[in-house]
């Protein structure tokens, strides 16, 4: 509360020095402070490790340049309210440095405070401006990519979630920072225009006042209010320089950890063949006549025997790492059986997409790819393992799941994937080829082409893009087989308390964990998100006392997620597509089932089964020319045998029984099989 109350005053302090006048001895203990207050600026901008160590530094700026200007403002009245009386009638300090920088020349004095203004507000503030101000631009942009970069490291367990928080602290304080000091740089260019114009009022206000009102000679008016004048712009400008360069040096910091010392050693001084050249050039030109020896000779040898240390430096043995206590154990064969769920393996010349430019998209959108697929399909998948194989194609690529190979392509790096959307080939100069996840015709095209590409139409992809695409897909047609045991366990655990009652009630008197892993399974065969794993447990709960079918489990659970899966599969009007099987056909199947109670099973004549087939290819075309994705609405009794038909020829189709459309769900009969 102390610190609120100090700050306001001073704030309260600054507005009254723009208002009312105070006396010398005052002003000079004012101007002492903002000299030293400048220092201490320049001196922390110069020893923090990062900018973000210093984000007060606008509003410090803001301060610093309000204060210096309620001190221009009250010393210009005492240089042309009490300047007659001598050079001391502003104070001892604007005094003392109006005649160290005049050295008795007046026209000395206006040369060097000229410079002065020139190396502050064209070299400094401008370039330090521009530094923040492309900073802040950049930064802006690449906010979104560092937040999914944080997404991705926390989805992925790499980082947990207050790391998390933290570093999206930083992201927001780093945008904010940079933002701030953007404008912040305007503060500076201000306050050196406002010092031309002071000083240019004071000169010609103090002469007119000291001739015509005072009656002094032209002379003698002209040297002291013009001594008072330069020392007043010096005093103001100094401070205004040293913060300028705290300033340039904060933003131009932004890449470099570390304090400054530190880090201008470590890059400047650590190279030995840069100091040689420096100590050669240096004794070149101390040989030249004419030229003075003695500095340049003093910098060769300096620079050289700086050189010589680091080559020394260089040229010694690491130092040689302790012996461990004992061999560490031979890897036992067993470790050999390990197998990993899923590897994506790279030729020669894909290597590129890991390293440290380009890597970190591939790796970036592998994270993001399974926190994505964790929310759709409700558990998370194994980490995937990237490394190269060198008997692959230079620029080619294999997936694979549980070490048997699922997918392959290839992809070509420095070029676009261009495709379009109404699947005909793209009409630009490159390589045709199919796309690898859904066997579209594409082409790769050169980065320059990205415009015209885009302008046609045509969707375009990088290489990382496009390798992620065909490992999505491959996931989701493997997702069951991902789900192990361990897995299932694991989700388990993970339920609330209030959930955890109804696992010890299901599991294992009710059914065993095996089952709960094989019904989930078959939910993610056709494609059903296990996510509510809740009311997957109640449905398990309240059909397992009666059966010990896993297809008939299924389909209770399917009845409870009836909700989830018409919107899963509704259009884009919110009414859920479908193609009914017709009543013939429903009791065809109904009287081709044979055997009884859970050891039912499906005999359809051949026959029988290709006119099914046929028709359900005709109705499904039919609709996809009308721009609808339906679902097959059969009956209960027989949609897993229908599944299990249409599953071999359009895997991508959802079946659905009547129990499993909601109440609420809006149906949309596009045709009938």
């Amino acid at each position: 509360m102390k610190g609120e109350v100090a700050l306001a005053v001073g704030i309260v302090g600054i507005i009254v020095l723009l208002i009312l006048p105070i006396p010398a001895f005052l002003l000079d203990a004012l101007l002492s402070l903002s000299i030293a207050s400048a220092v201490l600026i320049l001196m922390t901008a110069l020893l923090i490790k990062k900018p973000l160590e210093f984000t007060s530094f606008p509003t410090v700026l803001l301060m610093a340049t309000l204060f210096r200007l309620g001190l221009n403002i009250a010393s210009t009245r005492l240089i042309l309210g009490h300047g007659h009386e001598g050079t001391d009638g502003a104070g001892h300090i604007i005094q003392a440095f109006g005649a160290l920088m005049m050295s008795g020349n007046f026209v000395i004095g206006l040369v060097v405070f000229a410079i002065l203004l020139v190396v502050n507000f064209v070299v400094i503030t401008k370039g330090s401006g521009r530094i923040a101000e492309v900073a802040a631009r950049f930064t802006l942009d690449s906010m979104p990519g560092k937040q999914m970069a944080i997404d991705a490291d926390l989805s992925s367990g790499l980082i947990d979630q207050e790391e998390a928080k933290r570093r999206r602290k930083d992201v927001e304080l780093e945008s904010t920072f940079f933002g701030a000091m953007d404008g912040a740089s305007k503060f500076v260019r201000g306050d050196a225009m406002a010092g031309l114009m002071i000083t240019g009022i004071n000169v010609i206000g103090g002469i007119l006042i000291g001739v015509v009102q005072h009656h002094l000679p032209l002379q003698q008016a002209a040297s002291s209010y013009t001594i008072m004048t330069i020392g007043d712009g010096l005093v103001s400008q100094i401070p205004a320089l040293v913060i300028s360069i705290a300033a340039g040096m904060l933003v131009s910091k932004s890449g470099v950890e570390g304090s400054a010392d530190k880090a201008l050693v470590t890059q400047l001084a650590n190279n030995p063949i840069a100091l040689g050249m420096v100590s050669a050039a240096a004794g070149v030109i101390a040989l030249i006549p004419g030229m003075p020896i003695i500095p340049f000779a003093a910098v060769s040898m300096g620079s050289g025997y700086l050189a010589w240390r680091r080559a020394q430096a260089a040229k010694a043995p690491p130092p040689a790492p302790p012996k461990p206590a004992a061999e560490p154990a031979e890897e036992p064969i067993s470790a050999s059986l390990a197998i990993d769920d899923v590897k994506i393996e790279l030729g020669y010349g894909l290597l590129n997409l890991i390293n440290d430019l380009e890597g970190r998209r591939l790796t970036d959108q592998i994270k993001a790819l399974r926190k994505t697929l964790a929310g759709e399909y409700g558990f998370i998948i194994p980490p995937v393992r990237i490394l190269d194989n060198m008997r692959l194609p230079n620029q080619g690529y294999a997936i694979r799941i549980k070490e048997m190979e699922a997918g392959t392509g290839e992809v070509r790096l420095g070029h676009l994937m261009a495709m379009d959307p109404r699947g005909g080939q793209v009409e630009l100069p490159g390589e045709h080829m199919r796309e690898p996840a859904f066997g579209l015709p594409a082409t790769w095209i050169e980065e320059s082409l990205r415009e015209e590409a885009t302008f046609r139409g045509y969707t375009t992809v990088d290489p990382a893009t496009v390798l992620t695409t065909h490992l999505t897909e491959l996931l989701k047609e493997n997702m069951a087989d991902l789900l192990s045991y361990a897995e299932v366990q694991k989700l388990l655990k993970e339920l609330t308390a209030e959930q955890k009652k109804l696992v010890e009630d299901l599991i294992p008197s009710v059914a065993t964990a095996s089952t709960v892993q094989r019904v989930l399974q078959a939910l993610l065969r056709e494609k059903v998100s296990i996510r509510d794993l809740p009311a997957i447990l109640e449905g398990i709960a309240e059909a397992a006392p009666h059966t010990a079918s896993i297809t008939n489990l299924v389909e209770q659970v399917r009845a409870r997620l009836a909700r989830q899966i018409c919107w899963a599969n509704r259009g884009d009007d919110g009414a859920l597509p479908i193609i009914a099987l017709s009543p013939d056909w429903e009791q065809a199947f109904a009287e081709a089932l044979i055997g009884n109670g859970d050891e039912k099973q499906l005999a359809l004549a051949p026959s029988r089964l290709q006119d099914f087939i046929r028709g359900v290819r005709e109705a499904f075309e039919r609709a996809a020319l009308s721009g609808e994705q339906p679902v097959l609405l059969t009956g209960p009794a027989i949609r897993p045998y229908v599944r299990s038909i249409i599953e071999r020829f359009r895997g991508q189709t959802v079946v659905m029984s009547q129990s499993e459309i909601h109440p609420r769900a809006r149906l949309k009969t596009v045709g009938m099989v």
